[in-house]
């Protein structure tokens, strides 16, 4: 598959800068799929005004492969995607499906996700510790050939690779890749990514998103000037694709049609140069910072838990789970900024999305 493959419509939402949360994984208490709860998670995304899913990310839980769940969960959500009726109207997504392990796994998963209808893979290079820059580049050719690419820099605090300028620029030269999800949470390193791309020539192809949950605000308000050849080459990261997002995704969408009237209007306003800060205070508890990120996971789990569309916070692996305070930080995220959360709007909907 191709990009040129993907319908219009979705490419142009895709450049144009969407909100595509990292789908969560609704479990039981006996650790097994929730598919009521699963179905419920996609269909509060789509009703939130989501631009797409990413699904099998690492806020899916890597390991749904090793449990059988990775084309279950994939095929639950573009199901949804298919066929629910969003509460803004049907209109174009762009999906996303996480790419991981060693060529022969992510080649295969690349296969699965191109079959079930999704439009891009997510590649995470976690698997490949230890490889030189033209063996990880190789990889990301062999991927490609399957379908198209959105790149990914996981930060290395939850097992991603640091990733030079050399490689990026070698990545975005492959044809078939179509956006990079940025998540290094390092400005140096995302630096790296955006001077890649422009040293690449492949701004025009390539959709950048924030990953920076730690920074998604000034992301994506702040342009990028690079010199190529002499000449000043202006970018910016038009979109989010985020953990952070899993929750709150109503208003994430919100504040995401805010920053693009800005942007556009050449004025942004103090208090949304503000909201920078808010928002990763927000995401200091949501991602258990404190703990080196321990509960990052389960910290979204929590919100969607107390608002009543997840029964537990329970992970895959049983060792996951909120590290001691972080509940707190949440309430007190929670109560400091009540214009962050979706309280409100899932109150309205949860029946219809469990339905």
């Amino acid at each position: 598959m191709h990009r040129t493959q993907i319908p219009a419509a979705s490419l142009a939402l895709l450049r144009r800068g969407a909100v595509i949360p990292a789908h969560l994984l609704a479990l039981d208490a006996n650790r097994r799929l929730d598919e009521r709860r699963q179905r419920a998670m996609s269909r509060y995304y789509l009703d939130a005004g989501a631009g797409g899913l990413a699904v099998g990310v690492h806020s899916t839980q890597f390991a749904i492969r090793e449990k059988g769940l990775y084309k279950p969960v994939l095929e639950l959500a573009m199901h949804e995607a298919l066929h629910w009726a969003p509460l803004d109207g049907r209109r174009p997504l762009f999906m996303i499906a996480g790419l991981a392990g060693p060529a022969a796994q992510a080649i295969a998963e690349a296969e699965t996700a191109r079959t079930l209808g999704y439009h891009a893979g997510l590649l995470s290079l976690a698997a490949l510790k230890g490889a030189d820059e033209d063996a990880l580049i190789a990889h990301c050719r062999a991927v490609a050939e399957v379908m198209p690419l959105v790149g990914f820099y996981l930060q290395p605090a939850v097992g991603g690779l640091q990733l030079p300028a050399s490689f990026w620029r070698r990545f975005a030269a492959i044809d078939n890749v179509v956006a990079i999800k940025m998540a290094p949470f390092n400005r140096y390193r995302t630096l790296d990514v955006v001077r890649g791309v422009v040293e690449a020539g492949a701004e025009g192809r390539i959709a950048l998103y924030t990953g920076n949950d730690d920074h998604i605000v000034l992301d994506l308000l702040a342009p990028f000037v690079l010199m190529r050849e002499g000449v000043p080459v202006r970018v910016r990261i038009q979109g989010g694709l985020l953990g952070h997002w899993s929750v709150g995704t109503r208003r994430a969408v919100e504040l995401l049609a805010c920053i693009h009237r800005a942007v556009a209007a050449n004025d942004v306003p103090m208090d949304l140069l503000a909201l920078d800060a808010q928002v990763t205070d927000c995401n200091a508890a949501l991602f258990d910072v404190a703990h080196d990120f321990h509960g990052c996971i389960a910290g979204c789990h929590e919100v969607l838990r107390r608002q009543g569309v997840l029964e537990g916070i329970w992970c895959l692996d049983p060792q996951e789970g909120l590290s001691p305070g972080q509940a707190d930080e949440l309430t007190r995220v929670h109560d400091a900024y009540p214009d962050l959360h979706d309280d409100d709007f899932v109150a309205a909907n949860l029946q219809r999305w469990l339905g």
